[in-house]
């Protein structure tokens, strides 16, 4: 199975969720959201095509990771190779995040989409939306989009965010090292 990347692997992303992170950057959105800062990777066409099987072995050379984050691009075009990639970041002990402009509804109502949910940990819904635009919010672009937990959410078939990624940055706020992590 091939999937079309717009960038090589990139380790130790601490912005594109939570904690440290290798980002895996597809090619190919349908959503062509005004403002977007990677309007390079809208093309479906452009990029490399790779063998999934390369990708997961690259993974399993990077160390001192958190998990892995799906990126673009929008991932969820690509489900299947995505749901390959997850699962065996999972088998590595690796949490995985998804950034996409379908909201989770939609993902749910779609056979293959669904099917990548399973293998999702944290998912960023919705379309970026210019005017919605924030530096105050934690790991999305704007405010209509959704930091979604997505085990638990299909458990309780119901939508269940990530409450203390939903609300905005306080920077007058004193730092304390959390005793846990991931959610």
């Amino acid at each position: 199975m091939k999937i079309r990347l717009a960038a090589y692997l990139q380790p130790d992303s601490i912005v594109d969720g939570e904690g440290i992170r290798t980002v895996v950057w597809t090619q190919g959105c349908p959503h062509h959201c005004p403002g977007c800062h990677n309007a390079s990777t809208w093309d479906f066409n452009e990029g490399a095509l790779v063998d999934v099987e390369d990708v997961i072995s690259e993974l399993k050379k990077i160390k001192n990771q958190d998990g892995i984050t799906l990126s673009g691009g929008d991932p969820v075009c690509q489900s299947d190779a995505c749901y390959e990639i997850s699962k065996a970041a999972h088998e590595m002990g690796l949490n995985v995040w998804c950034y996409t402009g379908y909201t989770y509804e939609t993902m749910l109502s779609n056979p293959k989409m669904r099917r990548l949910l399973d293998q999702i940990d944290v998912l960023v819904d919705g379309k970026f939306v210019q005017e919605e635009k924030s530096y105050d919010i934690y790991f999305r672009g704007s405010r209509n989009q959704r930091i979604i937990d997505v085990p638990k959410s299909l458990e309780q078939q119901k939508i269940v965010l990530v409450e203390k990624y939903m609300k905005d940055k306080d920077y007058n706020e004193t730092y304390q090292k959390p005793d846990y992590l991931f959610i």
